[in-house]
């Protein structure tokens, strides 16, 4: 039998909903039906979200002496090999709200890392460029991606990564597919 630990430690069935409730952390531990031999398995949302924490925070670690947080490490990022980026592509690929991103924006054309400027086909866009002073801290940068790939899985068997991969993967689209069809 299937079921789920919530915040205030009550029982509840494995349901869609309490899945998802799991994967936003609202939810501790759960034992769901494994369908292929009726076996119960930790819920993974709860790694899957533990790693997420703790990679974050080492990036975090990373990026302080630079004075760069996540977001706008991502946005030198991008930058750093493109002519420029259309801010609203940059918000729809970071999936955060306009005003979350142009406070990022703000942050970075004040400390003269990149510039913003009118779109020549749509006065009413905003192109982002990097500065020579962005590329010159970009290229100074270590690459955080790199550390935390290597502190997680040096060492790892790559089949492994690869089946974490698969199954992760698969999971994102599932409930990508499942948000979208119930208009989530």
């Amino acid at each position: 039998m299937g079921g789920c630990v919530v915040g205030t430690g009550a029982r509840t069935s494995a349901t869609p909903q309490a899945s998802v409730d799991i994967l936003l952390g609202t939810i501790h531990s759960c034992k769901v039906p494994n369908d292929a031999n009726d076996f119960e398995l930790d819920v993974p949302g709860q790694w899957a979200k533990k790693y997420f924490l703790a990679s974050r925070a080492l990036m975090e670690s990373v990026l302080r002496p630079y004075d760069l947080g996540t977001t706008q490490w991502y946005v030198l990022y991008r930058l750093s090999d493109e002519q420029s980026v259309g801010q609203s592509d940059l918000t729809r690929e970071l999936e955060v709200e306009r005003a979350t991103l142009s406070a990022v924006i703000a942050a970075l054309v004040r400390k003269g890392l990149i510039e913003q400027i009118a779109a020549p086909h749509d006065q009413r866009q905003k192109l982002l460029l990097i500065t020579p002073l962005g590329r010159t801290l970009w290229a100074s940068l270590p690459d955080p991606m790199a550390l935390i790939a290597e502190v997680a899985f040096g060492g790892v068997d790559p089949a492994d990564i690869a089946t974490m991969n698969r199954v992760l993967s698969g999971a994102t689209k599932r409930l990508t597919d499942y948000k979208k069809e119930n208009r989530s």
